[in-house]
């Protein structure tokens, strides 16, 4: 008679006790709450509204409280609008990175410990935001140059990050490790945004003026980013060492290697059709989730009438209530799969750009109510969008096909805000600006409906190969 043989031990699930990524798991879920905090911040609230208040000085100085300016800047002997030069600013910064992510991502894959180089992209960025607590005067070049390197950093790192997802979790948790993610970066960038919320409402209590609270504010928000990424890169330590040099898609070495790299990535782009099906749906509709973010303060600001306090108070709100959009998006994603649930999201995403037009010029509770829904979808979509991607990448070329995903999630999203600041310059309203935003997500659903994403991962587990 053949012996039974002993039954196998039980392998580990990724959220269990015995489970060796769990450190480093929760170490990745640290840099969104270390990052979130600038984007919230400084990208989102305060940056672009500060920018163009020191612009309007420096181009009509002594302008009274009420008046228009309409003396442009001269930028690089273009002459740009000063309600509009934080909006090119954008551009220009997203501009530069989407010329730096596909080099990033073909450097990054060829290192043996990759979280080194979210160290380093992080510490430049935070660097550059914590000095923009000196801009102020007259002085738009220091602003307009602090964004373009703390941006870039940004999305250099997020590279990075997105590309260790694949490290720290299996491809049948990252829906939720993903929403997780996304979920403690909102739950970050509201605390810090609550205090500095208490600061631009209150800068008497220490003993400054509105400028200055605003400075403090923005030296904060890369504090944060810088401290926190410390803690984020201690865990991710425990990660093991890669060994890229085994890997058949590395090409050589020597300094032009990376650049050989990345041709060989693009050229075998064609062999993973649900890929490029994937990042062209996302790079539109994302074009109009950033654009959404990046010009929701001038919005409220500018063609509403709201106070700095009121945008911060709004930002909170959608904040808050997106810790538990992303959460809830996870869960939905669980029963319906993930491209059902973006494919909702965005047209949410359509309610609410229609619904924002349509808000009257001081209605506050209106606003709000509309940034309840923004909360909702904003961090559901992204994360799933990111976990979704996750499955569709070759394996061993995380960082090269991520750097391809950043150029279309915050890299290359300079169309849209190129779109609403000249709309906006051209008519003199917001409000048309921000109605033009519908095409992106209506042209984006329909693009993302096109792509098989069960083809598509099991084209991914083949690797990538010459």
């Amino acid at each position: 008679m053949t012996p039974v043989p002993p039954p196998a031990p039980p392998v580990p699930s990724a959220a269990g006790p015995a489970d060796p990524l769990r450190r480093a798991r929760r170490s990745w879920y640290v840099y969104d709450w270390a990052n979130s905090a600038y984007v919230t911040t400084t990208q989102t609230v305060l940056f672009a509204p500060y920018l163009t208040v020191v612009a309007r000085r420096a181009a009509c100085p002594g302008l009274a409280e009420g008046e228009v300016c309409r003396t442009p800047l001269s930028v690089l002997g273009v002459p740009v609008a000063a309600g509009s030069l934080a909006l090119y600013t954008i551009t220009a910064a997203t501009l530069l990175s989407a010329l730096l992510l596909p080099l990033v991502g073909a450097l990054v894959d060829r290192s043996t410990h990759r979280h080194r180089w979210l160290g380093v992209f992080a510490g430049i960025g935070a660097v550059a935001a914590t000095a923009m607590a000196a801009i102020g005067g007259d002085r738009w070049q220091l602003g307009v140059l602090l964004a373009l390197v703390a941006t870039a950093s940004l999305v250099c790192s997020l590279v990075v990050y997105d590309a260790l997802l694949c490290d720290v979790s299996p491809p049948e948790d990252r829906d939720r490790t993903s929403s997780r993610g996304w979920a403690l970066g909102y739950l970050g960038g509201f605390l810090l945004l609550a205090l500095n919320l208490a600061l631009v409402t209150f800068p008497g209590a220490l003993g400054l003026d509105a400028g200055q609270a605003v400075q403090v504010s923005l030296a904060s928000a890369g504090i944060w980013w810088g401290v926190f990424t410390l803690v984020a890169l201690a865990g991710l330590r425990t990660l093991p060492r890669r060994d890229p040099v085994a890997d058949s898609r590395v090409a050589g070495r020597g300094p032009g290697a990376p650049f050989r790299q990345l041709l060989t990535t693009l050229k075998g782009l064609r062999r993973y059709p649900q890929v490029l099906r994937f990042l062209l749906a996302y790079l539109i509709f994302n074009d109009g989730i950033q654009t959404v973010i990046a010009a929701a303060s001038i919005y409220g600001a500018e063609e509403l009438g709201f106070s700095t306090s009121q945008l911060v108070t709004t930002i909170l709100l959608v904040q808050a209530v997106a810790f538990v959009g992303a959460l809830l998006f996870g869960r939905a994603a669980g029963r319906f799969g993930a491209k059902n649930t973006v494919l909702v999201g965005l047209v949410l995403w359509s309610v609410t750009v229609l619904a924002a037009f349509g808000v009257p010029r001081g209605a506050f509770t209106t606003w709000l109510l509309l940034a309840v829904l923004i909360g909702l979808v904003l961090g559901g979509t992204q994360a799933l969008a990111r976990s979704m991607y996750s499955r569709l990448v070759p394996v061993g070329a995380e960082a090269e096909y991520f750097s391809l995903y950043q150029a279309g999630e915050r890299g290359t999203s300079w169309l849209g805000t190129l779109i609403f600041g000249l709309v906006a310059q051209l008519t003199g309203s917001y409000r048309p600006a921000i109605l033009a935003l519908l095409a992106f997500f209506v042209v984006g659903a329909v693009l993302l409906r096109r792509v098989d994403v069960t083809e598509g991962a099991r084209q991914a587990q083949g690797g990538h190969t010459q």
